[in-house]
């Protein structure tokens, strides 16, 4: 197993998990599952939450004290949030024109719908209530909620990744402004910090095949019940599979042949492993830390990987954008509501907007998708529809929106002094 690349003993642990999956269910298991098997994923997934934000702050303030100055962080920042602007807005656009040619809310069973209004309506309404909370606060809430209070207590919540990232950035900033001399006894204490922690990252990997096989074992029990709900949301699954394999399969590789000075293949052996974690435990925030190292590994600058991979966990959401304007529009379409194009367009700024601030956890975009309904005229309950959808589609969703923070880091990387290649 010490021999195999990392991605293939993810690949091992996660047919595993499907295969003991199905003989729990079999065997009447389930309980066994839940009791012995799912915290060994939880624990997996706690783990790297753990080295997250720590990983966060000390990552971005290494990279912008690497900086000579300033303006060579604004040339980052500005490439950074245009290549993850541009994305989203393609990401958006590819979903709307995927929903509206194969229209699967069209074929969808009027009496499914009910029944999943009445089996969800509790989850629908907590949903409800958040996206209520965000409607009634102002829109420049954003901009408040991203100065925290205290900063300990954004330091100890994972959701409060943005208020984390500028506290970095503003940190890192301060040190290249009060020059190398006085910043060198805190640089070289961030760098200690920088190295212990990919080294714990190290030991957190190691668990990654079993890890990955406990959530896949616990993902087909949880789900097994729930076949005709599968079946009846099969165009819908379909769409949404659709729309991101188009961005995941077609427009991250043709941006990473021509946009930069990567190997497509180099990009695609580095990414992989990512992706299957990103699909296996939902969470954009859980791989950053191995992102970074096969970034790291393929040669970019530390610098730019630094800032542009912690960046995109919380900005770049192109997945998430995605799956939310299919999801609004088959809403739409199975409710019997014809959008506008004002409408339309309504849905692309809201979901680019919204996108920012999209917690990079399992299910964060729920919430957020509410709003988006809301706002264009969509009765919050067609959520129901598709929260018993959200788990599996999430899987591949989180594998879109960590290739594009990897794609993100190449095409900026273009035009920076190159990083040590080791092979990956």
């Amino acid at each position: 197993m010490k021999k195999l690349p990392l991605y293939i003993t993810i690949l091992l642990g996660m047919a595993a998990g499907i295969a003991l999956g199905f003989v729990a269910v079999a065997a009447g298991w389930e309980r066994f599952v839940a009791d012995w098997i799912r915290p060994w994923g939880t624990v997996f997934i706690r783990s790297l939450r753990l080295v997250a934000v720590p990983l966060v702050i000390v990552s971005l303030v290494s990279g912008i004290s690497n900086l000579s100055d300033i303006r060579h962080l604004s040339r980052i920042g500005v490439k950074t949030l245009g290549v993850y602007l541009t994305t989203t807005l393609l990401a958006i656009l590819i979903g709307l024109a995927t929903v509206c040619t194969i229209r699967p809310g069209y074929v969808f069973p009027r009496q499914k719908a009910e029944e999943f209004r009445l089996r969800y309506e509790q989850s629908v309404t907590e949903k409800t209530q958040a996206a209520q909370v965000m409607d009634e606060s102002g829109p420049l809430q954003f901009l408040v909620d991203v100065v925290p209070e205290n900063v300990v207590h954004a330091a100890g919540d994972n959701s409060a990744m943005l208020q984390i990232i500028l506290l970095s950035i503003v940190f890192g900033m301060a040190m290249v402004a009060v020059g190398r001399e006085k910043a060198a006894p805190l640089k070289n204490v961030v760098e200690s910090l920088n190295a212990v922690i990919l080294k714990i990252i190290g030991y957190v990997m190691k668990l990654a095949p079993l890890g990955v096989m406990a959530l896949m074992a616990d993902l087909v029990t949880g789900f097994a019940g729930d076949a005709d709900l599968l079946l009846a949301l099969g165009s819908y699954a379909l769409t949404v599979v659709v729309g991101l394999c188009v961005i995941l399969l077609i427009v991250y590789p043709l941006i990473v042949r021509f946009m930069t000075r990567v190997g497509l293949a180099d990009y695609l052996r580095a990414v992989l492993p990512v992706q299957m974690l990103a699909f296996t435990s939902c969470s954009s925030a859980a791989c950053l830390p191995l992102n970074i190292e096969r970034m790291r590994a393929l040669g970019l600058p530390q610098n730019v990987v630094s800032f542009v991979l912690p960046t995109g966990i919380t900005i770049n959401m192109n997945g998430t954008s995605c799956y939310h304007a299919i999801a609004t529009v088959f809403v739409a379409q199975v409710m019997g509501i014809e959008l506008s194009l004002a409408q339309m367009l309504s849905i692309v700024l809201l979901t680019t907007v919204s996108s920012i601030g999209t917690p990079g956890i399992p299910s964060g975009g729920m919430a957020i998708l509410t709003l988006v309904l809301v706002s264009v005229g969509i009765p919050a309950e067609g959520i129901a529809m598709i929260i018993a959808m959200d788990r599996p589609l999430d899987m591949l969703i989180t594998a879109v929106n960590v290739s594009g923070d990897a794609m993100a880091a190449c095409v900026v990387s273009r035009g920076e002094p190159a990083g040590q290649a080791p092979s990956v």
